[in-house]
């Protein structure tokens, strides 16, 4: 399995669920990574580790060099290991995975987790990831939206599957004592929008007094969130407690989970909201990943991209009404059986199998 780094992200916490699902069949499983991270999800230690990244004192050339010199590493990589498959996350890492195995007997298996557009930005990017996955062994994508972006001869040996859903949000006693909080969690960054998130609270924040914010993660925006919200004279109502190991024990209280993004694959954090029987509010992303985990109205609601006012009248809607409340709680909980990790992970080891 080969992705950039194990930093905490939703991608990567699906590469390390599967991970520990092949080990526990007794698969011989090697997590390939570019580097490590200083905070990481953990792993048994009976998966091994590879790093990919050359030594530093290759990697004083220009950018070719460097090119060459990550290329020849990770094809050394696949040469000492002889994988019988390598599966392959986001971005650039598919497309030097099935550059580098080129020609060697491993199958590749290459994955898209988010918007293509945005994993491949510009152009030319889009037009060599349209042209490079026609050489993989398997594509698996994760809506048909995403699909669509490819060209037949991708969309014919591509399929979906969903993110298993992570089991320690399994088998939890749904809380049935609330407590006034809009929660969410993720990255600090652009796309996630949180900003949107603070506009769309302060919208309500008067008519609903005792109601807070809570957002969950680390990122770069971090200072300019908490600007924001001192700006909107809330600070000592929108809470930044950072990245938390116990998110589901943090949040299973919540009245409202909240997802801003601009652009998403399949949310993790909305299949883990939604299995804590949490009603749950996202933008509906281009590549339809909330939208596949969302029935608009009966497990929660959708809101147009980057529309606070929008977000502001769907916490409106729940926090007045207790039965559409009720309601959206007992239909998000079915998420569980739909996307229980031992169906999911059997799903993706028959097609792995099958490749």
């Amino acid at each position: 399995m080969f992705i950039s780094s194990l930093q905490k992200g939703g991608s990567e916490r699906v590469m390390v669920n599967l991970a520990e699902y092949f080990h526990a069949r007794k698969y011989d499983v090697i997590l390939i990574t570019q580097y490590k991270m200083k905070i990481e999800y953990s792993i048994s230690p009976e998966i091994r580790r590879v790093y990919s990244e050359p030594d530093e004192s290759l990697l004083q050339g220009g950018r070719i060099k460097n090119f060459l010199a990550r290329f020849g590493a990770l094809r050394d990589i696949w040469k000492a290991y002889k994988p019988d498959l390598i599966l392959a996350f986001l971005g650039k890492n598919n497309l030097m995975a099935v550059a580098t195995a080129a020609f060697l007997p491993s199958k590749v298996v290459v994955s898209v987790r988010g918007e293509p557009t945005m994993e491949y930005e510009g152009k030319l990017m889009q037009l060599i990831a349209k042209v490079v996955f026609r050489f993989a062994d398997g594509v698996v994508l994760q809506t048909e939206a995403v699909r669509a972006f490819f060209p037949k001869s991708v969309r014919k040996k591509s399929v979906i599957l969903s993110n298993p859903l992570n089991p320690q949000f399994l088998n939890r006693k749904i809380s049935a004592e609330r407590e006034d909080l809009i929660v969410t969690a993720g990255r600090l960054d652009e796309n996630k929008n949180h900003a949107m998130l603070i506009h769309a609270f302060a919208k309500i924040a008067d008519e609903y007094p005792t109601v807070n914010l809570v957002i969950y993660g680390e990122g770069v925006l971090r200072a300019a969130l908490e600007t924001l919200a001192a700006e909107k004279g809330l600070s000592d109502r929108i809470a930044f407690p950072g990245n938390v190991s116990d998110v589901a024990d943090c949040i299973c209280k919540a009245r409202i989970f909240a997802l801003t993004s601009n652009t998403e694959g399949m949310p993790n954090s909305i299949m883990e909201a939604m299995a804590l029987g949490i009603p749950v509010i996202s933008t509906d992303c281009p590549c339809g990943g909330p939208a596949a985990l969302i029935e608009n109205e009966v497990s929660g609601l959708l809101v147009p991209v980057g529309d606070a006012f929008a977000l502001a009248d769907a916490f409106r809607r729940i926090l007045e009404d207790k039965d559409f409340e009720q309601k959206l709680r007992e239909n998000a909980c079915k998420i569980t059986e739909r996307l229980a990790p031992d169906k999911v992970n059997k799903e993706w080891e028959e097609y792995l199998n099958k490749i």
